[in-house]
């Protein structure tokens, strides 16, 4: 998507936090961008941002093998607010010295205002903020001032108000800097005139105008899942280009109980979309059979999707363009420039290989957004909130939540098992407000009494996780009454399950899926 007016750009020198960074932005209604720290300024001049922002990092600007961005961006006239690492590397370009503090300063810290500035404008004398650094800055560059200090830094928020440079030695976008929304506003409001008026609506608006310019008559495929994802990327598709959109619905055996009918439903019926239906359930489980190993069922899942989609992809002979529903924590995530400071978390493709094997050119309008913008655009275009509030559902489907081999036998079982999850946690109104909740069925065997009988079945674990980003996760502190309620149940309802255990472990060390 071309960037909108008003944008704010984020350059990232792989700091843990560059994302809330662009998501604080957007929190105040400013399209914010994330780029490589290395950005040529060529291509920085060509977005015409009405600011930018230097992320946190964990180097030093003296190591040899430190990020390093283009001294010429601070003489472009463009306001830039440089955090922790940004604010050194300003410091460090622009002439001033940083050195290696003998003191770490890390967690809160109280800073003072030392000069009126619109950075720190209508804020307290006295505030508290969240530091995390060792270098510190010695001297400023020419034309800087100080504008706040702690007790540890002279120099914790500096500023050259004519060019409209400012650096920050603590941490505005977390949430233990008290008053750090406002500083981000002012930069964005005050510094960089931005008036605020990014909202979904205009997005929807945009991007409509956006895929219509790119696919013209041509025809467009999309792998629908009935996840979040791409389901509302379907629906902003069809919004755009009606009839030129067909999506391929794979049934792979894998999926939840009533979803198929649901996604027929929901698209084929009430969105009067083309969708293409496939049952494809021996395919995905013959190959399956005697498999325990988590990475070689994925492997084997993913091979065999793409198989399927490209033989029924072959019915469209005028495509030219896949759709995917790739948002923008995917591509953030998948950033692997040479010398990028960001570790890469995953290679992500929604239908990896698929673009290059069937020459296709992609469509994914919702690469810009955050996930709870995506459900937002979901809710605009009329999806229900069973839909753009389902919670994430791994692409191998229940293979991963059966541990050990896949069978028939062992889908029936865990299908209803997860069903009374579902069903019960929204009954009680607790499934929308964790960020995952879901069975698992174990390898595992024990003795039970029912009816006066011995029995040796199957266990089920219950596994509900809290989270922003599923980046990290607890569990869920559910009543008991309620985790009372699923394994009566379970044990009741579903043939061959004799034991219900719920998962109490957090993420990190555990991960959220067993597998």
């Amino acid at each position: 998507m071309d960037t909108p007016i008003e944008t704010i750009i984020i350059l990232d020198f792989g700091s843990q936090y560059t994302q809330l960074i662009a998501r604080r932005v957007r929190e105040l209604n400013i399209y914010s961008r994330v780029v490589p720290y290395n950005l040529a300024v060529a291509e920085i001049e060509r977005l015409a941002p009405a600011g930018m922002i230097l992320s946190g990092g964990p180097a030093s600007v003296y190591n040899s093998e430190a990020p390093q961005c283009d001294p010429t961006l601070f003489g472009l006239g463009i306001p830039v607010l440089g955090i922790c690492y940004g604010l050194q590397l300003m410091v460090y370009h622009l002439d001033g010295e940083v050195a290696s503090s003998s003191r770490r300063e890390f967690g809160h810290a109280m800073l003072d205002r030392a000069v009126d500035t619109d950075l720190l404008d209508g804020l307290p004398e006295q505030q508290r903020v969240w530091m995390s650094h060792g270098d510190k800055v010695l001297s400023l560059p020419p034309g800087f001032t100080t504008i706040a200090t702690t007790s540890n830094s002279e120099f914790a928020a500096i500023a050259n108000i004519e060019a409209k440079l400012f650096g920050l030695q603590f941490h505005p976008e977390v949430a233990h800097t008290e008053y750090g929304t406002d500083i981000l506003r002012n930069f964005c409001r005050s510094i960089s005139s931005c008036h605020g008026t990014w909202t979904m609506a205009s997005f929807i608006d945009q991007s409509v105008r956006e895929i219509r310019e790119q696919v013209k008559d041509d025809q467009v495929i999309l792998g629908l899942s009935g996840g979040v994802d791409s389901s509302v990327a379907a629906a902003l598709l069809h919004k755009a280009i009606g009839a030129q959109l067909s999506s391929i619905f794979v049934n792979n055996g894998l999926v939840r109980e009533g979803e198929p009918e649901a996604v027929r439903r929901m698209f084929g019926n009430a969105f009067a979309m083309n969708l293409d239906y496939v049952d494809a359930t021996d395919r995905f489980l013959k190959p399956l059979v005697g498999v325990i190993d988590p990475e070689e069922k994925r492997k084997i899942i993913g091979h065999e999707f793409i198989a399927v989609f490209e033989e029924e992809a072959r019915k469209f002979e005028k495509a030219r363009f896949l759709g995917q529903g790739t948002t923008y924590p995917d591509v953030i995530e998948s950033v692997s420039i040479d010398g990028n400071p960001s570790a890469l978390i995953k290679s992500h493709h929604n239908v990896g290989g698929l673009p290059e094997i069937m020459q296709l050119e992609l469509v994914e309008p919702l690469r810009n957004l955050f996930k709870d913008e995506v459900r937002e655009v979901g809710r605009q275009l009329g999806l229900s909130q069973e839909v753009v509030m389902r919670q994430p559902f791994p692409g191998p489907g229940l293979a991963v939540r059966i541990i050990g081999e896949v069978t028939p036998e062992r889908l029936t079982v865990l299908r209803q098992a997860d069903k009374i999850v579902i069903q019960i946690m929204k009954e009680t109104g607790h499934y929308y407000k964790v960020w995952q909740s879901f069975a698992v069925l174990l390898p595992v065997q024990s003795v039970g009494v029912m009816g006066d009988e011995r029995t040796y079945e199957n266990t089920i674990a219950i596994r509900i996780v809290e989270s922003l980003d599923g980046m990290t996760a607890d569990w869920s502190h559910i009543p008991y009454e309620i985790l009372g309620h699923i394994s009566n149940r379970i044990i009741n309802e579903v043939r061959g399950v004799n034991r219900v255990c719920y998962d109490i472990s957090s993420k990190p060390p555990s991960t959220i899926e067993w597998e």
